[in-house]
């Protein structure tokens, strides 16, 4: 049995894995999505499945305003006491010299729930883990941030002692065990113990293209008394531009019932399009930051590495002792909205699903009209992330707008700077409902269609939507039978989805493309948009 990278497919970064008793757990970022940190379970790391998200009151997680790209960055799950502990990390401020990041601990004794409220636990860095010593003794291990302008702003990694007595941190404890190497910007640490020796495991060199892991170890806890491993770093693809996995680093280790031992890092895979040199452009990353899991082994002076070498492997040996299970490879969705919830595969930004944004039971989903696409406060907009480079999404939409400041309809999103989507509104001139095609990029929004919009029929109710994504481009179709479809003659760069492009002049390039459905109304009048259903297929 192989498992095949990666094995989180779609924006899944940052993975934290644990394994209770034979289950294997992975925790991801979620950043400015709702609900808070995503979780899967697996019995065989071949096959995983989606659990519900841990953070799911407002009560534990409040990102009303939070920033693209803020929100969940790098959960941390353990399991010790008889309980899961989750560390996360919100983080109000992505751009410029501060951070504004806060750390909470919730847990809970089934990894479904329920969690409990946070324990407010500090601010000094993002990425912070817990780690749970052999005597008992408890610490809080993370990336220090350094605002002054005059300093690096990675200043190094802290350990704290927490006191599960109070539930609070020694503060006088503190103190910086690890600088990290001269690749710098070391931060998503996870400290192990194994052997007699404390091992630490950091992310180094951003998390793009230079991403890196790095691994140092120490006999004691004190403050700088830890060294690097010779075979740093212990994975990356800075210098394996032709590899199918890319950027790995950012991860965590996890040993198996047999003693065997494997590391579940972030990852991306680029594509190119056709005029761009294989080297002198590196990519784009549609799907994200996904992850990969590869096989770990130790030298006989017990340093880790990973098997195949630090470049990783598409295809590694699963554990041999792994219960062999069952779980979609495709990732496609068909939702007839009869449930009074959301699918688990749907998201929200920064906020829960509520009455303020609209309903769902009974064959639809009503949205009700609020901002724009690129509102942080006020948006009826749910998504899902794109898991394959190929897919078909569709959906019926019945709206009924009065004026252009009214709009329904389908899109593909990034975050509130990038995004484009197909959509009815109304055109006053004609004074008839029609169907537009408009894409935000960063500063510049564009109506594609205008004038020259498609005119819906007075006598059609509801209106089919459909996109085709294949790779580097995506268009948009419509049909008003449901059966004879129509493409509308723009064809997008689907480029402008992915991490790489929005890192280009935005702090927050974390997460990927989602595809959605949305309702907008500027007037203020709260206009509602029916769906009749949704489908994601996977080409």
């Amino acid at each position: 049995m192989k498992i095949s990278n990666p094995v989180l497919p779609g924006f899944n970064a940052d993975p934290s894995m644990i394994r209770v008793g034979d289950t294997y757990y992975i925790a991801t970022s979620t950043f400015d999505w709702w609900p808070g940190v995503r979780l899967h379970e697996s019995k065989d790391m071949v096959h995983w499945n989606l659990l519900p998200g841990p953070l799911n009151r407002v009560s534990q997680l409040d990102m009303r305003g939070n920033p693209s790209g803020g929100g969940i960055w790098a959960p941390d799950l353990s399991y010790a006491d008889g309980k899961f502990w989750l560390i996360y990390t919100d983080v109000k401020i992505v751009n410029g010299a501060f951070k504004d990041c806060t750390n909470y601990l919730v847990t809970a004794e089934d990894i479904r729930g329920p969690w409990s409220e946070p324990v407010r636990v500090n601010g000094v860095g993002f990425d912070a883990s817990l780690f749970h010593d052999d005597d008992g003794r408890k610490y809080l291990v993370q990336q220090t941030w350094d605002f002054r302008e005059y300093r690096h702003p990675f200043n190094g990694i802290t350990l704290t002692e927490f006191d599960t007595e109070t539930m609070h941190l020694k503060p006088e404890t503190a103190r910086i065990i690890w600088h990290g190497t001269d690749v710098k910007l070391v931060e998503g640490p996870h400290l192990y113990k194994i052997n007699g020796w404390y091992y630490l495991f950091c992310a180094e060199g951003g998390t793009q293209y230079e991403h890196q892991e790095s691994v140092a170890r120490s006999r004691t806890l004190d403050a700088l008394s830890f060294e690097v491993s010779p075979h740093d770093p212990f994975i990356s693809n800075f210098d394996t531009p032709d590899t199918y996995l890319q950027k790995q680093g950012h991860g965590a280790l996890v040993n198996t019932p047999g003693g065997e031992w494997y590391y579940a890092s972030l990852c991306g895979r680029p594509w190119r399009h056709e005029t761009e040199p294989a080297h002198g452009v590196r990519g784009w990353c549609t799907l994200g930051r996904e992850t990969s899991i590869q096989k770990v082994e130790w030298d006989e002076d017990g340093w880790p590495y990973v098997v195949g070498g630090h470049g990783g492997q598409r295809y590694v040996e699963a554990p041999k002792d792994a219960i062999e299970t069952e779980a979609p490879v495709d990732h496609s969705q068909h939702d007839e909205f009869e449930s009074d919830e959301l699918d688990i595969n749907w998201n929200t930004l920064r906020v829960p699903f509520t009455e303020a944004m609209g309903r769902v039971s009974g064959g639809s989903l009503t949205l009700r009209g609020q901002g724009s696409l690129s509102n942080l406060f006020e948006l009826s907009l749910i998504g899902r992330r794109w898991q394959a480079f190929d897919f078909d999404a569709e959906t019926k939409v019945t709206f009924s707008p009065d004026n252009y400041m009214q709009m329904a309809g389908l899109t593909n999103f990034y975050n509130h700077l990038c995004w484009s989507w197909a959509f009815v509104t109304w055109d006053e001139k004609r004074g008839k409902r029609v169907i537009e095609v408009a894409q935000n990029d960063f500063d510049t929004y564009t109506s594609f269609l205008k004038d020259k919009a498609i005119e819906v029929p007075d006598d059609v109710e509801g209106v089919w939507l459909r996109t085709k994504v294949r790779t580097s481009t995506y268009t948009y179709e419509y049909s008003f039978d449901g059966e004879i479809w129509h493409e509308i003659q723009v064809t997008l760069d689907a480029a402008v989805l992915s991490d790489d492009h929005v890192a280009r002049r935005y702090g927050g390039f974390f997460t990927g493309a989602f595809v959605g459905l949305a309702a907008v109304d500027l007037a203020g009048y709260g206009k509602e948009a029916v769906f009749g259903y949704f489908d994601y297929q996977e080409r």
